[in-house]
Protein backbone atom coordinates (compact mmCIF):
# COMPACT_ATOMS: atom_id res chain seq x y z
CA UNK A 1 0.00 0.00 0.00
CA UNK A 2 0.91 3.68 -0.60
CA UNK A 3 1.20 6.18 1.82
CA UNK A 4 -0.84 9.36 1.00
CA UNK A 5 -0.11 12.61 3.71
CA UNK A 6 -1.64 15.53 3.67
CA UNK A 7 -2.08 18.60 5.68
CA UNK A 8 -5.49 18.95 7.99
CA UNK A 9 -6.03 22.84 8.45
CA UNK A 10 -9.45 21.71 9.94
CA UNK A 11 -9.08 19.61 13.17
CA UNK A 12 -5.91 21.82 14.23
CA UNK A 13 -5.20 19.18 17.32
CA UNK A 14 -5.72 15.59 15.45
CA UNK A 15 -3.97 13.67 13.40
CA UNK A 16 -6.14 11.15 11.08
CA UNK A 17 -4.80 7.65 9.58
CA UNK A 18 -7.15 5.93 7.33
CA UNK A 19 -7.79 3.33 4.43
CA UNK A 20 -8.60 5.30 0.95
CA UNK A 21 -8.36 4.58 -2.67
CA UNK A 22 -8.01 6.66 -5.89
CA UNK A 23 -9.11 5.75 -8.94
CA UNK A 24 -9.26 2.11 -6.95
CA UNK A 25 -5.54 2.02 -6.14
CA UNK A 26 -5.29 1.67 -2.27
CA UNK A 27 -3.74 4.00 -0.43
CA UNK A 28 -3.06 4.91 3.21
CA UNK A 29 -4.01 8.27 4.26
CA UNK A 30 -2.72 10.28 6.36
CA UNK A 31 -3.87 13.82 7.79
CA UNK A 32 -1.90 15.73 9.74
CA UNK A 33 -2.93 19.08 11.65
CA UNK A 34 -0.42 21.91 10.46
CA UNK A 35 -0.27 25.07 12.32
CA UNK A 36 1.20 26.94 15.50
CA UNK A 37 4.95 26.19 16.63
CA UNK A 38 6.41 24.32 14.07
CA UNK A 39 8.37 22.00 16.21
CA UNK A 40 4.69 20.84 17.15
CA UNK A 41 3.78 19.89 13.97
CA UNK A 42 7.41 18.04 13.47
CA UNK A 43 6.69 16.04 16.37
CA UNK A 44 2.55 14.93 14.68
CA UNK A 45 4.53 14.58 11.19
CA UNK A 46 7.14 11.50 13.03
CA UNK A 47 4.46 10.29 15.29
CA UNK A 48 2.43 9.69 11.95
CA UNK A 49 4.84 8.18 9.97
CA UNK A 50 6.15 6.16 12.70
CA UNK A 51 2.96 4.34 12.88
CA UNK A 52 2.71 4.09 9.18
CA UNK A 53 6.17 2.50 9.00
CA UNK A 54 4.65 -0.01 11.37
CA UNK A 55 2.37 -1.03 8.84
CA UNK A 56 4.42 -1.52 5.92
CA UNK A 57 3.68 1.71 3.99
CA UNK A 58 7.27 2.88 2.69
CA UNK A 59 6.43 5.09 -0.04
CA UNK A 60 4.91 8.40 -0.09
CA UNK A 61 2.78 10.74 -2.17
CA UNK A 62 3.51 14.03 -0.62
CA UNK A 63 1.57 17.25 -0.35
CA UNK A 64 3.31 20.27 -3.68
CA UNK A 65 5.89 21.97 -1.96
CA UNK A 66 6.95 19.09 1.43
CA UNK A 67 9.39 21.30 3.33
CA UNK A 68 10.13 18.33 5.88
CA UNK A 69 12.19 15.95 3.39
CA UNK A 70 14.60 15.33 6.88
CA UNK A 71 11.71 14.07 8.77
CA UNK A 72 10.58 11.33 5.87
CA UNK A 73 14.28 10.27 5.96
CA UNK A 74 14.58 9.66 9.55
CA UNK A 75 11.99 7.46 9.80
CA UNK A 76 13.58 5.80 6.97
CA UNK A 77 11.07 6.34 4.38
CA UNK A 78 10.88 7.97 1.09
CA UNK A 79 9.20 9.69 -1.60
CA UNK A 80 7.37 8.53 -5.00
CA UNK A 81 10.06 8.51 -7.36
CA UNK A 82 8.94 10.49 -10.34
CA UNK A 83 11.69 9.25 -13.04
CA UNK A 84 9.53 6.29 -14.09
CA UNK A 85 7.29 8.87 -14.98
CA UNK A 86 9.01 11.30 -16.68
CA UNK A 87 10.99 8.46 -18.79
CA UNK A 88 7.27 7.00 -19.89
CA UNK A 89 6.11 10.78 -20.98
CA UNK A 90 9.52 11.71 -22.65
CA UNK A 91 8.09 11.61 -26.23
CA UNK A 92 4.90 13.19 -25.47
CA UNK A 93 6.72 16.00 -23.28
CA UNK A 94 9.32 16.46 -26.03
CA UNK A 95 6.43 17.22 -28.47
CA UNK A 96 4.50 19.33 -26.15
CA UNK A 97 7.92 21.80 -25.63
CA UNK A 98 8.12 22.10 -29.65
CA UNK A 99 4.55 22.73 -30.35
CA UNK A 100 4.83 25.40 -27.16
CA UNK A 101 7.53 27.05 -29.12
CA UNK A 102 5.38 26.57 -32.43
CA UNK A 103 8.59 24.51 -33.86
CA UNK A 104 6.98 21.94 -36.46
CA UNK A 105 7.04 18.66 -35.15
CA UNK A 106 7.71 16.15 -38.48
CA UNK A 107 11.17 18.59 -39.48
CA UNK A 108 12.32 19.06 -35.80
CA UNK A 109 15.65 17.68 -34.79
CA UNK A 110 15.10 15.85 -31.48
CA UNK A 111 18.38 14.52 -29.85
CA UNK A 112 18.86 11.79 -27.39
CA UNK A 113 21.54 10.91 -24.84
CA UNK A 114 22.18 8.74 -22.33
CA UNK A 115 25.15 6.41 -20.94
CA UNK A 116 23.17 3.13 -21.69
CA UNK A 117 20.34 1.96 -23.80
CA UNK A 118 18.18 0.70 -21.69
CA UNK A 119 14.23 -0.19 -22.31
CA UNK A 120 13.08 3.47 -21.76
CA UNK A 121 15.33 4.83 -23.96
CA UNK A 122 14.83 2.28 -26.71
CA UNK A 123 10.82 2.95 -26.16
CA UNK A 124 11.07 6.79 -26.66
CA UNK A 125 13.67 6.47 -29.69
CA UNK A 126 10.91 4.21 -31.04
CA UNK A 127 8.33 6.86 -30.25
CA UNK A 128 10.10 9.60 -31.57
CA UNK A 129 11.51 8.37 -34.72
CA UNK A 130 8.01 7.76 -35.97
CA UNK A 131 6.64 11.19 -35.23
CA UNK A 132 10.03 13.06 -35.92
CA UNK A 133 11.68 12.85 -39.40
CA UNK A 134 15.35 13.45 -37.61
CA UNK A 135 16.04 11.85 -34.36
CA UNK A 136 19.90 12.20 -33.67
CA UNK A 137 21.18 9.25 -31.29
CA UNK A 138 24.14 9.26 -28.63
CA UNK A 139 24.78 5.98 -27.01
CA UNK A 140 27.99 4.40 -26.29
CA UNK A 141 26.43 0.86 -27.16
CA UNK A 142 23.00 -0.46 -29.01
CA UNK A 143 22.58 2.05 -31.24
CA UNK A 144 23.84 0.26 -34.57
CA UNK A 145 20.85 -2.82 -33.90
CA UNK A 146 18.52 -0.34 -33.07
CA UNK A 147 18.83 1.57 -35.71
CA UNK A 148 18.64 -1.91 -38.02
CA UNK A 149 15.25 -2.43 -36.29
CA UNK A 150 13.79 0.38 -36.90
CA UNK A 151 14.49 0.42 -40.23
CA UNK A 152 13.23 -3.02 -40.56
CA UNK A 153 10.24 -2.39 -38.69
CA UNK A 154 9.06 1.19 -39.04
CA UNK A 155 11.00 1.93 -42.04
CA UNK A 156 12.86 5.15 -40.47
CA UNK A 157 16.15 5.42 -39.33
CA UNK A 158 17.96 7.72 -36.20
CA UNK A 159 21.02 9.54 -36.85
CA UNK A 160 24.16 7.55 -34.76
CA UNK A 161 26.79 9.23 -33.15
CA UNK A 162 26.37 13.03 -33.93
CA UNK A 163 28.88 15.42 -33.35
CA UNK A 164 28.44 17.76 -29.95
CA UNK A 165 27.72 20.59 -32.51
CA UNK A 166 24.58 18.73 -34.41
CA UNK A 167 23.54 17.70 -30.66
CA UNK A 168 23.80 21.41 -29.66
CA UNK A 169 21.82 22.31 -32.75
CA UNK A 170 18.83 19.98 -32.53
CA UNK A 171 15.41 21.97 -31.59
CA UNK A 172 15.74 19.61 -28.14
CA UNK A 173 17.60 17.59 -26.13
CA UNK A 174 16.19 14.20 -24.39
CA UNK A 175 19.01 13.17 -21.74
CA UNK A 176 18.81 10.13 -20.07
CA UNK A 177 22.31 11.15 -17.92
CA UNK A 178 24.30 13.52 -17.60
CA UNK A 179 26.74 14.71 -19.97
CA UNK A 180 28.55 18.06 -21.70
CA UNK A 181 26.37 18.79 -24.29
CA UNK A 182 25.15 22.40 -23.35
CA UNK A 183 21.31 23.27 -24.83
CA UNK A 184 18.59 25.60 -24.46
CA UNK A 185 15.80 23.08 -24.27
CA UNK A 186 16.81 19.94 -22.52
CA UNK A 187 14.24 17.27 -20.86
CA UNK A 188 16.83 15.88 -18.06
CA UNK A 189 15.20 12.45 -17.43
CA UNK A 190 17.50 12.21 -14.57
CA UNK A 191 17.06 14.92 -12.71
CA UNK A 192 13.30 15.14 -10.53
CA UNK A 193 14.08 18.18 -9.71
CA UNK A 194 13.42 20.05 -13.02
CA UNK A 195 9.73 20.57 -13.46
CA UNK A 196 7.19 17.79 -15.35
CA UNK A 197 5.00 19.29 -17.73
CA UNK A 198 1.51 20.43 -16.57
CA UNK A 199 -0.38 16.88 -16.05
CA UNK A 200 -4.07 16.08 -15.94
CA UNK A 201 -6.81 13.79 -16.85
CA UNK A 202 -9.87 13.48 -18.29
CA UNK A 203 -12.40 15.44 -16.29
CA UNK A 204 -14.01 11.95 -14.26
CA UNK A 205 -10.79 10.99 -13.26
CA UNK A 206 -9.53 14.03 -12.43
CA UNK A 207 -12.13 15.20 -9.91
CA UNK A 208 -11.34 12.23 -7.78
CA UNK A 209 -7.72 13.23 -7.37
CA UNK A 210 -6.75 14.80 -3.93
CA UNK A 211 -6.27 18.64 -4.63
CA UNK A 212 -2.87 19.34 -3.00
CA UNK A 213 -0.98 16.90 -3.77
CA UNK A 214 2.32 16.44 -5.46
CA UNK A 215 1.06 15.52 -8.95
CA UNK A 216 3.97 14.12 -10.63
CA UNK A 217 4.47 11.67 -7.54
CA UNK A 218 0.52 10.85 -7.43
CA UNK A 219 0.65 10.05 -11.35
CA UNK A 220 3.69 8.11 -10.82
CA UNK A 221 1.89 5.60 -8.42
CA UNK A 222 -1.15 5.77 -10.75
CA UNK A 223 0.50 4.33 -13.53
CA UNK A 224 2.49 1.88 -11.71
CA UNK A 225 -0.38 0.19 -10.16
CA UNK A 226 -2.54 -0.01 -13.53
CA UNK A 227 -4.47 2.88 -12.77
CA UNK A 228 -3.82 4.97 -15.72
CA UNK A 229 -2.17 4.17 -18.74
CA UNK A 230 0.79 6.59 -19.79
CA UNK A 231 -1.37 7.76 -22.87
CA UNK A 232 -4.34 9.16 -20.72
CA UNK A 233 -2.15 12.24 -19.03
CA UNK A 234 -2.66 15.56 -20.54
CA UNK A 235 0.19 16.96 -21.32
CA UNK A 236 0.81 21.23 -21.04
CA UNK A 237 4.40 22.76 -21.73
CA UNK A 238 5.97 24.23 -18.15
CA UNK A 239 7.47 27.55 -18.89
CA UNK A 240 10.36 27.99 -20.70
CA UNK A 241 12.54 29.11 -18.04
CA UNK A 242 11.66 25.78 -15.92
CA UNK A 243 13.71 23.51 -19.27
CA UNK A 244 16.56 26.10 -19.70
CA UNK A 245 20.56 26.01 -18.27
Amino acid sequence: MYGLLEWNENRPKRVMIEETAILRVPFLRVSVPRGGPEGLTRRRLAWALRRCRKLGVMRWVLPEGFPYGAVLEKQGLRPISTLPLRRALAADWAGAELAARGIGLSGARVAVTGDTLTGEMVRTVTELSLRHRYVLLSVPRGGEELSRRLRREFGVSVQLNPSREELEKAAILVAFSPGEVSHPLVLRLYDESQRLPLLSLPPAQESQLPPRADRGQLFTVLREAGAVPSGAFLLEAAPPAALTF
